[in-house]
């Protein structure tokens, strides 16, 4: 009985993960386009709600902290220093949280045809970064009134930063977006990451604080958090060039922070890696778990 070669048949369900993106990247583009579009479909202010929310939650974490606790009086530039961390945050949250959702959002594709699932957290960490853009052109009229002028490692730690918050997004999204498809929980653990998130790197605060009240130890620990890297490379870039070196302004990173920067980007690589290998354990059950 002769046999039949089906070695170039694709076993259903299943692709070849993250190297299949780049072969499907037009439909990368138009899942991103999607996505922006109809973000605020029906809605009246549209684009303007990139700006309001995100100044709505600055004025009271400013009007709570700054003014109530007092770090307006302890910090120069305070507002520059919490809106550079503050959006990054908000970034992460965003990215994290739409990834995460983002094959059960898209359930009536995922049912009816075929295409790379990772497709759907990178457009949807994609189109966070695009509803981003706003908010750091806020930034940047903001650093320029305080009279922001960058150089080449401001501006480096800026980008370096970025790329962090985008992988770590990505990569815990990934994750979470394979066992949510099967197990809807995981979302609201999700949801308590992000609301932790705002609280765990300084944000509200500087990274001194830990150091006074938690000791050496706990600080370190603290600093391996990539998020806490790349807030603090965000304040590099944006809050030190208005600032003098001295109390109350510029005191240098926290010890050790180059090995920090190398330890944040290990873990947000393996953190994609392991969302991927997740994400493809999940991948053949979610049109039946959908």
């Amino acid at each position: 009985m002769t046999s039949i070669d089906l070695s170039e048949y694709d076993v259903p369900g299943r692709g070849r993960g993250l190297a299949d993106v780049v072969r499907w990247r037009y439909l990368l583009r138009l899942l991103i386009r999607k996505g922006t579009a109809t973000r605020y479909r029906n809605s009246v202010l549209g684009w303007t709600w990139s700006y309001v929310k995100p100044l709505v939650q600055f004025f009271i974490y400013f009007a709570v902290m700054g003014v109530i606790f007092g770090m307006d009086r302890g910090t120069d530039n305070y507002p520059l220093y919490l809106f550079s961390g503050f959006i990054t945050v908000q970034f992460f949250n965003e990215a994290f949280g739409n990834a995460t959702s983002s094959v059960v959002g898209n359930k009536a594709l995922v049912k009816k045809i075929y295409l790379p699932r990772e497709l759907f957290p990178i457009a949807a960490t994609a189109g966070a970064f695009v509803h981003f853009l706003p908010q750091l052109a806020i930034l940047l009229v903001v650093a320029f009134v305080y009279g922001w002028v960058p150089g080449i490692l401001n501006l480096g730690a800026i980008l370096l930063g970025l790329l962090i918050i985008a992988l770590i997004a990505f990569g815990l999204g990934l994750l979470f977006a394979g066992i949510n498809v099967r197990f809807r929980d995981i979302e609201n653990f999700g949801e308590v990451i992000r609301q932790l998130a705002t609280w765990a790197s300084p944000v509200l605060y500087t990274w001194q604080l830990i150091e006074d009240h938690l000791g050496d130890v706990m600080l370190y620990v603290y600093m391996c958090n990539p998020i806490t890297v790349a807030v603090e490379l965000m304040h590099y870039g944006f809050w030190k060039p208005t600032v003098e070196e001295h109390a109350g302004g510029w005191v240098g990173f926290a010890p050790h922070f180059g090995q920090h920067v190398g330890i944040a980007i290990i873990i947000s690589i393996v953190i994609v890696v392991i969302g991927q290998v997740t994400f493809r354990r999940f991948e053949s059950t979610f049109a039946q778990d959908l």
